[in-house]
């Protein structure tokens, strides 16, 4: 009856191959935490194209934005509405069900963002960022998956991400108040798109191997952010080039 049993619960977890070298956890349970958090992933992206689509092709929502004293106070609130969300997503990431609507809030503002930018973009350039996008994106995550499997870790990215990421906050504030013209906007969308493609990789990696079971909204919100810089990234290069 025992070998019975230890039989069964082989065949189970012989059911998902292993993800990394060392792994301590079943890999059933480890796909099951990646495929919860990639739906999630899913569903925000679908939101965001949503919402987005919503705001370019219903031409009134944009005019409001841009052409009253309202609409301009809106679109402020919307902007920082995404970071006074980031902190109480954070610390209720693993309250249900605060962490959904928390989580539904934060996406659709920064929908809202995509959108708006892109209601005075042309869709040709818009078209180009977004596949190039998606093609970066899977290229990249099943690069990190074939990776991780072979025993590489990407943990090291960590500090010269965060480094690279304050080197382009600079830079844009630079370009706010001082700037510099076309090239630098090319420039800094190129280098932008590097970094957030480095995020992809690194927190590809973190959900591999570190993110725990319950993290899964956190997770999902890392990597949504990643893809949506990339995109920012992509379009702004892509814009300034267009001229």
């Amino acid at each position: 009856m025992m070998f019975d049993q230890t039989l069964r619960k082989f065949d189970v977890e012989a059911g998902a191959r292993q993800l990394y070298p060392m792994m301590l956890e079943p890999p059933a349970i480890r796909w099951a935490f990646i495929r919860k958090v990639y739906s999630i992933l899913a569903l925000q992206l679908l939101a965001t194209v949503a919402v987005a689509a919503t705001v370019v092709f219903v031409h009134p929502i944009a005019r409001f934005f841009v052409g009253t004293v309202a609409g301009f106070a809106l679109y402020i609130v919307i902007l920082i509405t995404p970071l006074i969300t980031l902190c109480p997503l954070y610390i209720y990431h693993q309250r249900h069900p605060w962490n959904f609507l928390l989580l539904g809030l934060f996406t659709v503002a920064i929908s809202f963002a995509v959108g708006l930018t892109c209601a005075f973009t042309k869709g040709k350039v818009i078209l180009e960022a977004a596949i190039l996008t998606a093609v970066v994106v899977v290229s990249l995550t099943l690069y990190t998956f074939w990776a991780a499997r072979r025993g590489h870790d990407f943990n090291f990215l960590g500090p010269f991400l965060c480094g690279s990421l304050l080197v382009l906050i600079v830079f844009a504030l630079i370009q706010v108040f001082f700037p510099l013209g076309r090239l630098s906007v090319m420039i800094y969308g190129g280098l932008a798109s590097i970094v957030f493609c480095g995020f992809i990789v690194y927190d590809t990696d973190e959900l591999i191997k570190r993110y725990s079971y319950d993290q899964y909204i956190w997770a999902a919100v890392s990597l949504y952010l990643d893809v949506i810089n990339l995109f920012f990234s992509l379009l702004t290069l892509f814009r300034a080039a267009d001229g």
